[in-house]
């Protein structure tokens, strides 16, 4: 199978490794982008799939809460500059609060809600767009609910994460929604994590381990240290707390009595955006070192 440029690009935009690399990888699965992801990290190219983490549009994320209620929303925008203008803020700041107040959480109901001035979400964001000159789009909404502690905690209106617990206080919700919004865990713990997702990540470790020629009690024993380690690393309550690395978020919330009942983040454009990167730039490198490599 031919080998095109966009392949590369994309397997490069998900994984992080080197040009060649990535083309080498794809020759080796015949065009199959997911095998070739696979390939990558059993060689150590690469660490993981990083196409969930691409940030794209500009914009702002805001909170509004009433104490038993929150609600997180993101608005986008096509530069950082509209993202700042006063007008735009103000529109987003109506629309989170016309949001608590519905509970809407489809952006497509919430474009027919009234904001405080009457005017629709849908009329006034086409107002903004001909008044900025840019797209501003009302991307996504999320509400939580809580009898319990609730709390958030915005980061530069670019990422927000809002917290729920059962036991604790508010005190408590807003240092676990700090230490989200710094870390992004997938999940709460363990039984979070879906089956598919420990199962792959055991064969890839499995597969590494066997590389090292050990027998296979020690293998299985390396897979093992591996994939609590890796359980660690994405799960909330097994990540070291960011205000106190010696003790972890699922320490902290024991002490205090408390448990994560739910948590939301969002980070401005994740997800949407493609890294631009300049491949002219990184061939040129490429021949420039083939070409001290041959001279030595």
């Amino acid at each position: 199978m031919a080998i095109s440029a966009s392949m590369v690009k994309e397997l490069r935009e998900r994984t992080g490794a080197g040009m060649m690399d990535c083309k080498k990888a794809l020759v080796e699965t015949d065009g199959d982008i997911e095998a070739a992801i696979e390939y990558l990290r059993k060689s150590g190219k690469a660490k993981a799939d990083k196409k969930s983490s691409r940030i794209a549009a500009e914009g702002v994320v805001v909170v509004r809460s009433n104490g038993s209620k929150a609600v997180v929303i993101e608005v986008n925008s096509e530069t950082d500059f509209v993202a700042k203008d006063e007008n735009f803020l103000t529109f987003v700041n109506a629309v989170a609060d016309a949001a608590l107040a519905s509970g809407q959480v489809d952006v497509a109901s919430l474009a027919d809600d009234s904001l405080a001035d009457g005017q629709t979400v849908e009329g006034a964001r086409t107002e903004l767009v001909n008044k900025v000159g840019e797209n501003i789009s009302v991307r996504r909404i999320a509400q939580i609910s809580h009898e319990g502690p609730i709390s958030h905690y915005i980061h530069g209106a670019k990422i927000a994460a809002v917290v729920a617990l059962e036991g604790g206080d508010e005190d408590l919700a807003r240092d676990v929604a700090m230490h989200i919004a710094a870390t992004n865990p997938n999940c709460i713990d363990e039984t979070g994590v879906p089956a598919e997702t420990l199962e792959n990540e055991r064969r890839i470790l499995t597969e590494q381990a066997q590389e090292s020629g050990k027998p296979p009690e020690i293998v299985e024993k390396m897979v093992n240290g591996r994939v609590a380690k890796f359980l660690k690393e994405i799960t909330l309550v097994g990540q070291p707390f960011v205000k106190d690395p010696d003790v972890t978020v699922g320490k902290l919330l024991d002490t205090a009595g408390a448990k994560v009942v739910s948590f939301t983040r969002f980070e401005v454009g994740e997800g949407i955006e493609k890294k631009v990167e300049n491949f002219a730039d990184e061939v040129m490198q490429q021949i420039d070192d083939a070409k001290k490599k041959d001279a030595d």
